[in-house]
């Protein structure tokens, strides 16, 4: 299975409740992992954290549409060290010197989000030169985390999983597209039980206790 490195923790958690087999989970940016499996990367299951990637593996023809189901969705946050204060999301902002430790603004979802969010704040001319870009949201996450970097743009469920730093202001959802996570079996792919067992309730109380948010089908 491949999937976004922002599911990581639920994902680990849901695979060792599923006992019907032995799964491989490979995570990594949305758009890394898409291209791999356009190269021909044997992935069964693969999971995006945005439809714009899912919708190229199926205009390519590498998944199967009629497997496609949404997961769960998401929020975006900016996070601080602890004892970082919280802070207005809003055309004021200011990070003074600090820089902001964000997922690729071009290639990865959470950094596409980010960066999409803090335009519409009007904020991105000022902050763009702070930015240090990161191949993933979790690599994002790690340099706040490790005190690298005081700032980071990720998901409210990465924040949750990593004790070490702290939600100072979550990011109004009319700022960006919607945070979702479509899921399908890849063209290679001979059975679904596994993409089965991702939307049953056991999957989704996973889902629930890590923050994500559940979506109407």
């Amino acid at each position: 299975m491949f999937a976004a490195s922002s599911l990581k923790t639920a994902r680990d958690e849901i695979a060792a409740g599923w006992s019907d087999d032995r799964v491989v989970l490979s995570y990594a940016g949305s758009g890394a992992l898409a291209r791999q499996i356009t190269q021909g990367a044997p992935a069964d299951v693969f999971i995006s954290a945005n439809v714009a990637w899912m919708d190229a593996l199926e205009a390519g023809g590498q998944v199967q549409p009629e497997t496609r189901v949404t997961l769960a969705g998401n929020r975006l946050v900016l996070i601080g060290g602890a004892a970082a204060a919280p802070v207005v999301l809003g055309p004021d902002l200011d990070l003074g010197d600090g820089r902001l430790a964000m997922a690729l603004v071009a290639a990865v979802p959470a950094g596409i989000y980010g960066k999409a969010a803090l335009t519409s704040l009007g904020l991105w001319e000022r902050v763009a030169g702070q930015v240090v870009q990161a191949d993933s949201v979790r690599a994002a996450l790690a340099l706040v985390a490790s005190g690298a970097v005081p700032y980071g743009v990720v998901y409210a469920t990465d924040a949750q999983a990593e004790p070490r730093v702290r939600v100072l202001g979550t990011f109004p959802e009319d700022s960006h597209p919607p945070i979702l996570y479509p899921a399908a079996l890849t063209a290679r792919a001979q059975s679904g039980a596994f993409l089965d067992y991702l939307t049953s309730d056991a999957a989704w109380a996973v889902f629930a206790a890590q923050g994500f948010v559940r979506v109407a089908p």
